[in-house]
Formats: C-alpha cells, structure tokens, sequence
C-alpha cells in the first residue's frame, strides 16, 4: 500500500463566508481574471457552473511555472458552504491515485471568517512525491481570492 496521508490548514480571510463560497461554488469562470497568475482558464464538462457532480478541466500553474491540467469532480456541501474537489485526471493524478480537497468557508463571527482547506491523498508508490505544492496553490488560490471577493 502507498503513503497516504492529509493536510489541514486554514486561511484567514475578510468580507462573509457566503461571499467567498459563493465564488468557490459557481464563479469559477472569474478566476482567470481574478487570479491569473495560478488559474489560466476552466471549463465546465458535464454539469454547469454550480451543480453538484459537476466535472471542470482547470489549466493552472503550479511550482515550476509549467502549465498543467486537472480534470475534477466537484461536490456541494450548502449546508456547510464546503466544496470538495475530487481529482480525476491531469497532472496531479500522475502521481497520486486519491486526491481530495476540500474548501470550507466558516463565519467564526462578524469580522472573522476563515477558509479550511482538507486535502486528502494517496500516492500510487511509495516513490511519488507528496502533494505539498498543490496544497501550496490552493491555500494561495484562497487567499489570493480574498480581495476580488470583496469587491465584488
């Protein structure tokens, strides 16, 4: 069996947790332009922008600044303004053959929200590396999205 294993941390962020999910949920397309320098483009498969089971292809930048694609399936979680990302293709899952991560945005009160980001994976050997920079990149995804967040 391969190493497994999971990463947990959170973001503070500014502005409400409903904002900042409402983005992560159905306005993927405003990345690109948003956040540019890690999101290249998306594309809806299968489902549309906000449904649960939908399938995207993101074209993203990752460490070495070479352009790659992840093909996912995304899970709604309303009640929890949580969206999981369940890696099917691309260039993360060369490597690992589970990766799951999913964005939760909590209102701990008025003023102070975070984002709790889970990424669950498993290698497919135990020579694979571990996925620290794609969890890298989401965290700075997440906070890099906090002031487009707000002005919109």
């Amino acid at each position: 069996m391969a190493t497994s294993g999971t990463y947990v941390t959170e973001v503070p962020l500014k502005g409400s947790a409903e904002k900042h999910y409402k983005r992560w949920k159905s306005e993927n397309h405003r990345f690109p332009d948003a956040i540019g320098h890690h999101i290249q483009g998306v594309t809806v498969l299968e489902g549309d922008w906000d449904s649960h089971g939908s399938i995207k292809i993101w074209n993203y930048t990752c460490g070495n600044n070479t352009q790659n694609m992840f093909k996912e399936r995304r899970e709604i979680d309303d009640e929890n303004n949580a969206v999981t990302v369940r890696g099917l293709e691309g260039h993360v899952m060369e490597t690992l053959k589970l990766y799951d991560t999913t964005i939760q945005f909590i209102q701990k009160s008025p003023d102070d929200i975070v984002c709790k980001i889970t990424m669950v994976w498993e290698k497919r050997t135990d020579d694979s590396p571990e996925p620290i920079n794609y969890m890298k990149l989401v965290t700075s995804m997440v906070a890099d999205m906090d002031n487009h967040v707000l002005k919109a």
